[in-house]
This record gives C-alpha cells, structure tokens and sequence, in this order.
C-alpha cells in the first residue's frame, strides 16, 4: 500500500507518459477519433487512480448523506415556519404530509402539534375546507364506534381541538 503522496507520484508520470504518446498520435487524428481517443485516456486515467486508491487504503467511494424521511421533513418544514418565518417558504408536499398525519401522535408528537395549531389558522382555500370537512367526517366515525381505545380518545382530542380551531 502507497501514502497519497506516493500515490500521487506514481499517477504523475503515468499521466505525463500518456500525454507523450497522445503529442504523437494526435496528429495524424480527426476531430472526432481525437475526441474519443481523449475520452479513453481519460477513463484509463481514472481507472488507475482508482487502482491506486485502493491499493493505499484510501475508500474510492463517495458516501451519500444519508435522506430525510417524509415525517422529518414535515416536522422540519413546521419548526421552520414558526422560529424563522422569514426563512420559511411554503412546501405543498409538506403542507399535505402534516394534514395527512396530524391526528396521528406517533407521527406528530404533542410538542409540533401546538405549532401545527398555530399553523392551521392560517389555512385557506381548499386545504381548510377540505380539512374541516376529513375532520367532521373522522368524528363521525369515532363517535359511531364509540371505543375507548386511548389512542383512539388522543384522535378524537386532536379532531376537536381542529374543528374548534378551524369552524
């Protein structure tokens, strides 16, 4: 195995080798087969360098950051809007992940729902409307169900605490 400096001082005069042997050929080339011959080189480049990477124990690979789920996301988008509303601009996948999950506490815990409320009074249009009439529609069905499921009296809060909110 080879230090990056060691590395690199092999790569150097591999590099300036090629460059002689392309001064030569290139001058009896077309434009194009010049081009496709600068475009082999270059993959053989890289592919030494790689070869050499490796061989000094050097990781070749680039780790990609790892991605937010859609609930991080959401919750981010709603701490945002309420500590930095300068910043924030508004995000319709965002909005609708929230209004999709909002009664669900696993998803929206307590502490972001406060600032979802706050959220929600400035809800126009469509989207309040529409959330009303989901929110009436759920009670509804809880309260034809009448169970005392405790994750099921949470939901049932968090819609009235809603329709109160946005009737």
């Amino acid at each position: 195995m080879c230090s990056t400096e060691e590395c690199q001082s092999k790569i150097e005069p591999l590099e300036e080798k090629k460059k002689k042997e392309k001064e030569t050929d290139e001058e009896d080339l077309t434009p194009e087969e010049r081009r496709k011959l600068e475009r082999k080189l270059k993959k053989e480049r890289k592919k030494e360098e790689k070869k050499l990477m490796r061989e000094a124990g050097i990781p070749t690979k680039k780790e990609e950051p790892k991605k937010l789920s859609g609930s991080e996301l959401a919750l981010a988008y709603l701490t945002s809007w309420s500590k930095n509303p300068e910043e924030w601009k508004f995000q319709k996948t965002r909005q609708t992940w929230l209004l999709l999950h909002m009664y669900d506490k696993e998803k929206v815990p307590d502490e972001y729902f406060t600032i979802l409320l706050d959220y929600l009074q400035g809800l126009q249009g469509k989207a309040r409307d529409t959330t009303v009439q989901k929110a009436e529609a759920l009670m509804k069905e809880l309260d034809g169900s009448d169970a005392e499921d405790p994750s099921m009296v949470e939901k049932s809060e968090r819609i009235r605490q809603v329709l109160q909110l946005l009737s």
